[in-house]
């Protein structure tokens, strides 16, 4: 399972902060957002893909995965059955990261969900 507290990267963090100066979707919801978005775009994280999360966001687990908490580890441990512990919470970061991609460069919150 995921560890009790996460981070991200630094540039995914900015990116999450950005994006709620200008919708004001919190980090964590932002998230969890990005993170489906990524599963259902079919990414698939590597160890090639792992970085160093180095984000100065750190919250528990319950905070960044909310009500979700439960099928995202599901999902996490269907997709990465090897996994565990901290390389789980980078395969959960890099579909973060993925999924942040499509969302970051929206301007308002109705330009934002009709993005979704």
């Amino acid at each position: 399972m995921l560890p009790n507290r996460m981070q991200l990267t630094k540039t995914v963090e900015e990116q999450l902060k950005r994006l709620k100066s200008n919708t004001d979707i919190t980090p964590n919801v932002s998230a969890r957002i990005a993170f489906f978005r990524s599963v259902e775009s079919g990414f698939t994280f590597t160890k090639n893909d792992e970085k160093k999360l180095d984000g100065s966001l750190v919250l528990d687990k319950i905070t960044w995965l909310g009500e979700t908490q439960l099928i995202t580890e599901q999902v996490l441990k269907l997709k990465y059955p090897e996994l565990a512990g901290k390389a789980l919470q980078s395969a959960w970061a890099a579909h973060v990261e993925d999924g942040i991609a499509a969302l970051r460069n929206h301007r308002t919150l109705s330009y934002f969900s009709s993005g979704i």
